[in-house]
């Protein structure tokens, strides 16, 4: 898990081991020894690793891809939920970790947003209305 998640963002990164090394502060050969599973870098170098991939620490450490569409780990703040089905009537169950990232509630409202290069946004509708009077607000300038 965390081996692996360290030797696939670094690909990504089109970074070797020893331009890795060089962004945390140790060696080529720490490097090969955290991708081998020999070692495990101090909290600093993680924190320093995760900086560096762009990623949180947590899915640096933890992320899953088996459990996740075998996609690899995502930048930080952006998060799979998994897969929904839409129902007959169009209607989909937003996953429990997502509602409660998000702090969705039942009788909350949601306004879904469409662009057709894009796809679907859903915003919970007091966060568009703000928005949506920021911009009336700058506008009228």
């Amino acid at each position: 898990m965390f081996k692996d998640n360290i030797v696939n963002l670094r690909k990504i990164h089109d970074m070797t081991q020893e331009d890795l090394a060089e962004k945390v502060g140790v060696t080529r050969q720490a490097v090969a020894k955290w991708e081998s599973g020999e070692t495990l870098p101090d909290l600093e170098k993680c924190r320093l690793l995760a900086e560096t991939f762009g990623v949180s620490l947590d899915d640096l450490a933890n992320y899953e891809p088996e459990e996740n569409l075998g996609l690899d780990v995502p930048p930080k703040g952006k998060h799979l939920f998994g897969l929904v089905t839409v129902g007959d009537k169009g209607q989909i169950v937003i996953p429990a970790k997502a509602r409660k990232l998000f702090d969705i509630n039942p009788g909350d409202s949601l306004v879904v947003l469409g662009d057709e290069g894009q796809g679907l946004a859903i915003i919970k509708s007091e966060h568009f209305l703000n928005l949506a009077n920021i911009i009336r607000k700058v506008t009228k300038k």
